[in-house]
């Protein structure tokens, strides 16, 4: 698979004075992070314990109507999935929160609301550090440059890594809606086999939009011991 290796120049796109330094760009970063935080949990709010349960199913966290979690921190591949995937026939949470939420159109909420909904799955490679905070990868499975914003993935992640996440991109970088997986080549084989043949036989773009490929990668990694090689921090 061919990889690009010319990067665009990035900009800062939000009102005001460009701000450019790392104590700037974290700054942004860490409001904006404290706003997905809330609407996430607002959209928790709107989920029923059934679409939770389904959700749980799935990634085989639960037992009848119980969920099994050898991880407490496991919850939150479930609700990964419960806010931002659905069935063909039936609306994703996050727009039906959408639809009645009551932002001004150029707040840092409504950006972070659009972000999520527009949100993408994405398997990334490292290639290195950004000159200034964050890392620049590449989005193998759609053969872009992503520039990634994350502090706890700045300290852990070196050239080369791979790790699967949702990405919301507000502005010119993206953030990471919360989960990630550590991935491996070897494990594209299960993954493939646990989705319908008419995705797994798309191109890759397509195969990355599709709901049920977040699924496979949850559902894998989790089998794998994601939760023995992966810790959930909070950023000072």
């Amino acid at each position: 698979m061919a990889l690009l290796h010319t990067q665009r120049q990035l900009t800062l796109p939000w009102g005001g004075e460009c701000r450019s330094t790392r104590d700037d760009l974290l700054a942004r970063y860490l409001h904006l992070r404290e706003i997905s935080k809330r609407l996430h949990d607002e959209v928790l709010k709107s989920i029923s314990d059934d679409t939770l349960l389904d959700r749980a199913r799935r990634l085989e966290l639960a037992q009848g109507r119980t969920l099994a979690l050898e991880d407490p921190d496991e919850v939150y591949y479930i609700y990964d999935l419960a806010i931002y995937t659905a069935p063909a026939d039936r609306s994703r949470a996050i727009d039906r929160y959408a639809k009645s939420a009551r932002f001004e159109a150029q707040s840092d909420e409504r950006r972070m609301l659009e972000a999520m909904r527009a949100s993408q799955f994405a398997i990334l490679m490292v290639e290195r550090r950004h000159d200034t905070v964050g890392l620049i990868a590449t989005d193998i499975l759609r053969n872009s440059k992503v520039w990634l914003i994350d502090v706890g993935l700045e300290h852990s992640m070196d050239s080369g890594q791979l790790f699967a996440t949702r990405l919301l991109t507000v502005e010119t970088f993206s953030m990471t809606a919360g989960v990630n997986v550590p991935f491996e080549i070897d494990m594209l084989e299960p993954i493939c086999m646990m989705l319908p043949r008419r995705v797994a036989d798309s191109k890759l773009s397509q195969v990355a939009d599709d709901r049920r490929f977040a699924e496979a990668v949850y559902k894998v990694g989790l089998a794998d011991g994601v939760m023995d090689r992966l810790a959930y921090v909070e950023p000072s």
